[in-house]
C-alpha cells in the first residue's frame, strides 16, 4: 500500500521563488509531499500553480530554493535528468503513430531490449484497459481513451514522480466524472507519486489526498479535501472552495467553548471558541448545505432567520433557493431534491 504520510517527505520544496523580470509567479513556496501520494495544486488562472509544476518538471528553473526528489536537490537537473514525467493537458500524442507505438516512444529513446518494450508497453496497455485498440490511431479514439494513452506514456517508464497539467481539462463533463475515479485507480495501483495542477475544485476534492490551495503565487492552505472545505483556513479558501454564504459581523459572545456573532441576518452562534475579542469584525461563513428552509418557525430558534425566497433552481439532484433576509442579505440554501418548497414572493 502506498505510504502517503507528508512527514515522509518523499517530494520536498523549499522556500521555492520564481520571478519573471518583476512579476513574482511563486512566493517562498514549502510542500512536503508523501511517497504514493495524489497532491493537487488547486487555485484560479494566474496564482503560479502551473509555473511551480514546469519548475518540479525542469522547464522552469526556481529563482530560488530547492526541490528535493528522495532526498536529492534536483532544482538545477534538465527535465531529462530528472525521474519524473509529465502528461500535458492536450495529451501530446503523435497522431502518425499507432497507441501501441505512442506508448513505447520513449521506451525506444532509452534504448531498453525489444522484449522489455514489448511488456512494458502490453502491461501499461491493460492497465488502461486499451490493450484491443493497440493499432488504432490517436483520432480513433474518444476523448477519454487517449487521456489513458497519454497516461500510459508517462507511466511506462517508471517515473518516480507524475506531474498531471490539468489532466481532465479537455473532456466534457460527464466524461471527466467517470474518467477521474480511473485516473486515480491507475495511479493508485502502479504506487506513484501524483502532482497534478488543475483550476477545477470538484476534479482536486475528488481525485487528491491533499490539495494545496494557491493564490498570487502563495500557498494559502493544504490539507486533506475535508479539512480544507470543512475548516478554510480564511477567508479566500471559504470562498474559493464551493459555495459558501459569508456574512459579516461583530463577535457579541467570547466564551472559551462557543461564540457567537452579530450578523445582519441576526446572531449566529458558533460552537467552538474563535480567537478574537468582543466587538471584533469578522466574517462567519456557512455553507448552503448546512442550512434547512423551513415555513414555520423551530421551536429551538438559535442560528435561524427570516426571510422570503426569491429563486429557485433546479439541478435534478437538488435544488438551491436564493433567499432575501429581513436586512436585504442574499442566501444561498441548498437542499437534496427530496420535497420542494413553493416559491413565495
Amino acid at each position: 500500500m502506498a505510504n502517503n504520510d507528508p512527514g515522509q517527505g518523499f517530494l520536498v520544496t523549499e522556500k521555492l521563488v520564481k520571478r519573471f523580470d518583476e512579476a513574482l509567479a511563486v512566493d517562498d513556496v514549502s510542500l512536503s509531499i508523501g511517497r504514493g501520494e495524489i497532491f493537487a495544486l488547486l487555485g484560479s488562472s494566474g496564482c503560479g500553480k502551473s509555473t511551480l509544476l514546469r519548475m518540479l518538471a525542469g522547464f522552469e528553473k526556481p529563482t530560488s530554493g530547492r526541490v528535493l526528489l528522495g532526498g536529492q536537490d534536483v532544482a538545477q537537473f534538465p527535465p531529462y535528468d530528472r525521474p519524473m514525467n509529465m502528461m500535458f493537458q492536450s495529451y501530446a500524442l503523435f497522431p502518425h503513430l499507432d497507441i501501441w507505438e505512442n506508448v513505447a516512444f520513449g521506451l525506444k529513446r532509452e534504448g531498453l531490449p525489444k522484449a522489455e518494450i514489448r511488456q512494458r508497453v502490453g502491461e501499461m496497455l491493460d492497465l488502461v484497459q486499451l490493450g484491443p485498440f493497440a493499432k488504432r490511431k490517436p483520432h480513433q479514439l474518444s476523448g477519454g481513451q487517449q487521456q489513458r494513452v497519454a497516461l500510459a506514456r508517462s507511466l511506462a517508464k517508471r517515473p518516480k514522480l507524475l506531474l498531471l497539467d490539468e489532466p481532465l481539462g479537455a473532456l466534457d463533463k460527464k466524461l471527466r466524472e467517470q474518467t477521474q475515479f480511473e485516473l486515480v485507480n491507475i495511479i493508485e495501483t502502479v504506487e506513484v507519486t501524483c502532482v497534478m495542477v488543475t483550476h477545477d475544485q470538484e476534479e482536486a476534492m475528488t481525485m487528491a489526498n491533499r490539495i494545496a490551495i494557491m493564490s498570487k503565487g502563495r500557498v494559502l492552505q493544504v490539507g486533506s479535501p475535508e479539512e480544507v472545505y470543512e475548516h478554510p483556513a480564511n477567508r479566500f479558501v471559504a470562498d474559493f472552495i464551493g459555495n459558501v454564504n459569508l456574512f459579516e459581523g461583530r463577535m457579541s459572545v467570547d466564551e472559551a467553548d462557543r461564540c457567537a456573532a452579530t450578523t445582519g441576518i441576526g446572531e449566529i452562534h458558533i460552537g467552538h471558541g474563535v480567537s478574537g475579542t468582543l466587538n471584533m469584525r469578522m466574517a462567519v461563513a456557512v455553507r448552503p448545505e448546512k442550512m434547512q428552509i423551513g415555513k414555520s418557525r423551530p421551536a429551538l430558534d438559535k442560528n435561524v432567520f427570516t426571510g422570503k425566497v426569491k429563486e429557485i433552481a433546479y439541478f435534478g439532484s437538488y435544488n438551491t433557493y436564493i433567499l432575501a433576509a429581513s436586512d436585504g442579505t442574499q442566501v444561498r440554501i441548498t437542499e437534496s431534491n427530496t420535497s420542494r418548497h413553493a416559491h413565495s414572493n
